[in-house]
């Protein structure tokens, strides 16, 4: 996990959060990861993150199971193609059973993949270079998005 944290503040504008008591954050988010693009180092206001990394269950999300010490799963928005290249699936249409606790495989997250956000269980030796790049592809996605929306002369109606 502090690998691909590390890996994601070495990304031209990253800003990873990991929120802590004494924050702003809920309780509840202590102690995850979310992965932004932020080129001045400011928490960025109405974008959502372009990769996660939780440490616990959720109240609606609780099929990767992280009971069990030492569980966490990186979670990260995937285009289109890219989605449908890993998981066989369309965003919207995924009818598959899966096993959402299975470790170092990628597959839809549990209950963001029909949004097209693809996970991963403890990224292992088959995983963890598909997810450096899959954050890479989402990074440059998120600097596109920043500058398309602070492009010269475009109001904020426009987004």
């Amino acid at each position: 996990m502090e690998q691909i944290i590390a890996t994601v503040r070495g990304f031209a504008g990253a800003l990873v959060v990991v929120p802590g008591p004494g924050g702003d954050f809920p309780e509840l988010a202590w102690g995850d990861a979310f992965f932004y693009y932020a080129p001045d180092g400011g928490m960025p206001q109405n974008v959502q993150p372009y990769g996660t990394i939780v440490i616990k269950n959720y109240p609606d999300d609780a099929a990767s199971d992280f009971d069990p010490p030492g569980r966490w799963r990186v979670n990260i928005h995937a285009d289109r193609a890219t989605f449908r290249e890993l998981t066989g699936e369309e965003p919207r249409s995924l009818t598959r059973p899966r096993d959402y606790a299975a470790a170092d495989s990628v597959m839809p997250h549990p209950v963001y993949g029909v949004l097209g956000w693809v996970s991963v269980v403890n990224p292992g030796e088959r995983t963890t270079d598909t997810v450096v790049q899959l954050l890479r592809s989402a990074h440059r996605a998120a600097c596109a998005r920043f500058a398309r929306r602070h492009e010269p002369g475009r109001s904020l109606e426009n987004d």
